[in-house]
């Protein structure tokens, strides 16, 4: 399909999309909000409450900072660099997810890629801050959904280098797996890329969508019942059984010849059979 062939060149083009200009006026409201509010012993009070803090979110369950820190950045350069890549892959991807999707995507791959580095790093104080995990996720999404695509790149600004979308992400992928195993400097949560990574693969290529875990749970449930109701179906069997040799015994010999373990079973016999008439409110 010559859709798939051409060529993708990071410059400027294409109309804002729903989803990626409410996510793009959203990250730049909460910057200003950053950059106006005071701070607290030296920090930045945004940061100070809704950044992500492992040691905070598994010790005193500020579980909700595994959504908020999305929306946070640590400076301008920082938030600019991940709005643009934002723009550049997510555009094309939500037209081709629909806007709805596009965001339920964005939102488990960024909150997937806290869990990611929160596991990893689940002692550690250091606040996490920025939609880096989520956005890995959607060029992940752009990578499955268009492979073959040829990327444009300017190496340095100058040189222009063309590589498929596919070997682009395996780059990426490579790059925070290498940095965030053997450590940097760079003040970066590279696990958290990663984990933004793996997360939005799984979701859109093995099949972990949200629909079929809803589906898989009703299935479990339903089978859960059906055991139940067979035990249940045998069990009353069991009992008719032995409530009709009691009563053989009774046209034989007379109820008076009842020992009071078989008049017992007629007694729960008949609570039983008697609450299965009983019509359902």
């Amino acid at each position: 399909m010559a859709y798939y062939d051409r060529t993708y060149r990071l410059g400027f083009g294409g109309g804002l999309t729903t989803a990626i200009k409410y996510l793009l006026l959203a990250n730049g409201a909460v910057f200003l909000l950053q950059m106006v509010l005071p701070t607290s012993g030296g920090e930045q009070l945004l940061i100070k409450w809704f950044g992500m803090r492992p040691a905070l979110v598994l010790s005193k369950f500020y579980v909700w900072q595994l959504f908020t820190y999305i929306f946070l950045h640590g400076d301008p350069w920082h938030l600019i660099i991940n709005m643009f890549f934002l723009w550049m892959f997510g555009c094309e991807v939500e037209r081709t997810l629909g806007t709805r999707e596009f965001l339920k995507y964005y939102f488990i791959c960024g909150v997937g890629a806290g869990i990611f580095h929160l596991v990893i790093n689940f002692n550690s104080p250091t606040v996490v801050v920025g939609a880096s995990g989520a956005i890995y996720g959607v060029m992940v999404a752009f990578a499955v959904l268009f492979p073959e695509r040829v990327i444009t790149l300017l190496l340095f600004l100058i040189l222009p280098v063309q590589i498929k979308a596919k070997y682009l992400v395996m780059i990426f992928a490579g790059i925070s797996l290498l940095l965030g195993a053997f450590g940097s400097n760079d003040g970066v949560a590279h696990f958290a890329h990663l984990g933004g990574m793996l997360v939005g693969f799984a979701y859109l290529k093995l099949g972990w969508r949200l629909d079929h875990l809803t589906t898989w749970m009703r299935q479990q449930r339903e089978s859960r019942q059906a055991v139940q109701d067979l035990k249940k179906h045998q069990a009353m069997q069991r009992i008719r059984e032995r409530v009709d040799e009691i009563l053989d015994k009774i046209n034989e010999v007379g109820y008076d010849q009842l020992d009071e373990n078989e008049k017992r079973i007629l007694q729960e016999a008949s609570e039983k059979f008697s609450q299965e008439k009983e019509p359902e409110s």
